[in-house]
């Protein structure tokens, strides 16, 4: 076994995706959904000019705050993802009207995915790590999108960008920059790093 029998590990989050990342690298963990207010931190970084990525940041850090809260002996990870294209922000589209809207306000174009991980222990932070990897979007035509959204269903509105590059979201693209990880929400390789030098992970 790779990793250690202490500390518990618990990711701070709902994620499928988050979930599957760490499953398939053979970690042990629990998964707790944080209780934070996303739309309303979103909206007063913005009010106060806070950037996408610091905006990422802030809600990862108290994502893994709350779940830390309740349980201090364990090293909890929090993670949070804002897509940005041309300064806007896209949430994750609440029905299939507001993916086919989304994606195709991206249809060709680029944009970025600020993907943030925090880590906190013993009630304080102890490391966090930022990720911005872009993609770009191919000129798909519309036959191609209502394809795409009868394939997936509500699987559109599980990511803030409509897609699962894991899955058919691939497709839609004709470039990709950045961990494959990290675009699916949880940067793995820094976060690997980080255990291995908290003693979490064998070295």
């Amino acid at each position: 076994m790779l990793q250690r029998a202490e500390p518990r590990l618990i990711l701070a989050s709902a994620s499928l995706s988050r979930r599957s990342v760490l499953a398939a690298v053979g970690l042990r963990f629990e998964a707790m959904a944080a209780r934070v207010d996303e739309a309303a931190v979103k909206q007063a970084a913005r009010a106060n000019g806070m950037s996408a990525a610091d905006t990422a940041l802030a809600l990862a850090d108290l994502k893994a705050a709350a779940v830390a809260g309740s349980n201090p002996a364990a090293l909890v990870i929090g993670a949070d993802q804002i897509l940005v294209c041309d300064g806007a922000w896209f949430d994750k589209p609440a029905d299939q009207a507001a993916a086919r809207v989304q994606l195709g306000a991206l249809r060709g174009r680029s944009h970025t995915l600020a993907t943030a991980v925090v880590c906190h222990h013993g009630g304080t932070r102890v490391w966090h790590h930022l990720a911005e990897p872009g993609l770009t979007m191919r000129c798909f035509s519309d036959d191609f999108l209502d394809a795409y959204l009868a394939a997936e269903g509500e699987a559109v509105t599980s990511t803030v960008g409509a897609y699962r590059l894991e899955g058919r979201g691939v497709h839609l693209f004709e470039r990709v920059d950045g961990e494959h990880s990290a675009i699916l929400g949880l940067p793995l390789l820094p976060l690997l790093g980080f255990l291995r030098q908290y003693d979490t992970l064998i070295g």
